[in-house]
């Protein structure tokens, strides 16, 4: 089934990381053998074959650069200028990926029908789809790298649609996960130029009280590209369900994000595995059903795996090897009882309706 993924930090992966996603994963994975500077080395999820594999035809990709001082636990760049480099790095990677046909940037209504027709028809075919560019929605995650919000309108003209505020920690516009704070001065210009520009605001890692404040202050679309649900593991990260109710009632949709230990509860870092804690697909439907409780539909919720986003295989679903395996997704909600119409919404019905009426 045609398929959207509203998070994957492609670039990071392939810039920072240096891993050359046109490989298959198991490619990846082989180049990796024997280093041991990132905890997923040789674990890694995703690739351009794996994608359209599973049938995953569009995505939002990100930009991501923090700015973090010397003494800061947190890494970042030194400057907003180094930020806004290391940004328009990645993106120089993705207009590279574009020439070479394994990327197609989707940053207007027009952009998208194309690109779904051409996966919901030629895309169906599985050798077919081996050829197919793979779409992709910029987004910027964490605003550390706009330097002045002048640049915000550079980055809009670029092809940038969606933007977080925040990431992990204080950041230069708004306080993220792991960090608390209202919004200020600069954050509040932020959002107006956004709003201006009537871009997405991806509320994802912002604190409570920014999230609150946010919600209040912009007028403009909302989604969260890949949240879990507190109810089920207690963590600032993820929403609450007062915060869920507020965003179904902004008409947003959440992604649903497949790190283990905005999974399960009790997770700790370098000691438990998927096997231990019983992490599968299963348990991340639990957070999906959770969402459309509180609703009472199916209509807003999708994927927004974040996988390779800083884990791979050593944190994240047993029962995925790799990004292709989202497919296993449409047989457990059959399962529960979601219909079809339901599961098409979930893993790409939600997405398409709510960029639709973004760009009309």
């Amino acid at each position: 089934m045609f398929t959207i993924d509203a998070h994957l930090d492609l670039a990071m992966n392939a810039m920072e990381w240096n891993r050359d996603l046109r490989l298959s994963v198991a490619g990846l994975r082989a180049s990796e053998k024997g280093l041991s500077d990132l905890p997923d080395r040789e674990k890694g999820t995703v690739s351009f074959p794996a994608l359209r594999k599973g049938q995953i035809g569009l995505v939002v990709a990100t930009q991501i650069a923090r700015v973090a001082g010397k003494d800061s636990a947190l890494p970042g760049w030194h400057s907003a200028e180094q930020a806004w480099a290391q940004t328009q790095g990645q993106l120089a990677w993705y207009r590279e990926m574009e020439s070479l046909g394994e990327l197609t940037a989707v940053a207007n209504r027009q952009q998208l029908d194309e690109l779904v027709t051409l996966w919901q028809t030629i895309g169906a075919d599985p050798d077919s789809r081996k050829h197919l560019p793979i779409g992709y929605i910029r987004s910027l995650e964490g605003a550390d790298s706009i330097v002045t919000i002048d640049y915000l309108q550079r980055s809009y003209e670029d092809g940038l649609r969606a933007l977080g505020p925040a990431h992990y920690g204080p950041g230069r516009y708004a306080f993220g996960t792991d960090s608390n704070g209202p919004l200020r001065r600069a954050d509040k210009e932020l959002l107006k130029e956004m709003d201006r520009l009537d871009m997405i605001l991806d509320v994802t890692h912002l604190c409570d009280q920014a999230f609150w404040e946010a919600l209040d202050l912009y007028k403009g679309p909302i989604w969260a590209s890949h949240n879990n649900c507190r109810a089920l593991v207690d963590h600032n990260r993820q929403f609450s369900d007062e915060m869920i109710r507020a965003l179904i009632g902004r008409g947003a949709v959440i992604g649903a994000a497949l790190d283990a230990w905005m999974m399960v509860p009790g997770w700790q870092r370098g000691m438990s595995t998927p096997e231990t804690t019983g992490c599968t697909l299963e348990v991340l439907f639990r957070h999906m059903d959770h969402i459309c409780q509180l609703a009472g539909n199916a209509r807003h919720i999708g994927i927004g795996s974040d996988l390779d986003g800083a884990f791979g295989k050593e944190q994240t679903a047993l029962d995925l090897d790799d990004i292709a395996d989202l497919d296993k997704l449409p047989g457990i909600f059959a399962k529960a009882g979601y219909d079809k119409g339901d599961i098409e919404n979930i893993m790409h019905g939600n997405w398409l309706r709510f960029l639709r009426n973004c760009w009309n």
